[in-house]
């Protein structure tokens, strides 16, 4: 019982040791995606950071999977890159699909529901954060995912759908869908998705934020009170009418 006590423990060392030593070489491999998480995460800091970021960030163990998937991608090995992606989806929440093309120092925070599409390409310098889709509409075949170029920047849970291009330096804020092609040094916020700031400055509209429950709502009032004047009735003077009689 003793001695098997001792190959049990042997083989976890074991384990742990090929763990640790691969996650490490993958840190020298991939020294640039590190320098970016700490340019970029303020959480990541100090000499033990550095160990947070190389054994406990899933954003960074993703792009680390979806290399080698890619690798084995570019040699046209079958079914095994899509099978590693899917492993690093169960392990990290983070799916990347192998047939995307991503830059350098590219880095997801947080990382957990990040869905990145086949024919997707992303410049250097980007972030995404947790939630962030870049999909297709399900409309278009051929190229049917974005385009991101340099330094864009994507808060969480926003959405950017179909073969469009964002231009660089661009910033999405979160929970936005973007349907457009977006011009370098904007931001853009909304549902769909509007630019709000070209090249530093604001960019004023009528209607900067579409709110489609709201623009119904006064349709409706609108309609009320085209048909309260055929009707030669005063809303506002009944309406206090009745609440005088409510209070009596």
């Amino acid at each position: 019982m003793y001695i098997e006590m001792l190959d049990i423990l042997k083989v976890i060392g074991v384990f742990i040791a090929a763990y640790a030593g691969f996650w490490l070489l993958m840190a020298l491999v991939f020294i640039g995606e590190i320098r970016a998480i700490f340019d970029r995460d303020p959480a990541a800091r100090g000499f033990f950071g550095f160990f947070e970021v190389v054994f406990t960030y899933a954003g960074f163990h993703a792009l680390v999977f979806y290399r080698i998937a890619r690798l084995f991608l570019v040699l046209h090995v079958p079914f095994l890159p899509r099978f590693i992606s899917q492993i690093a989806r169960s392990l990290t929440g983070v799916e990347i699909h192998p047939g995307a093309k991503i830059g350098k120092r590219f880095f997801i925070d947080h990382g957990m529901g990040v869905v990145i599409g086949e024919t997707t390409i992303i410049g250097d310098d980007v972030t995404l954060y947790q939630g962030v889709t870049l999909g297709g509409t399900g409309k278009e075949s051929g190229k049917r995912h974005p385009t991101l170029g340099n330094d864009v920047f994507v808060g969480s849970g926003a959405k950017i759908l179909g073969n469009i291009t964002i231009g660089d330096h661009v910033k999405v804020g979160s929970n936005s869908v973007v349907l457009h092609c977006i011009p370098d040094n904007a931001t853009v916020v909304g549902v769909p998705a509007r630019v709000v700031r070209q090249n530093g400055k604001p960019v004023y509209t009528e209607n900067p934020l579409v709110d489609p429950v709201w623009d119904k709502i006064k349709v409706i009032d609108a309609e009320i009170d085209c048909l309260a004047g055929k009707i030669g009735c005063d809303l506002n003077k009944d309406c206090e009418l009745r609440t005088r009689r409510k209070g009596a």
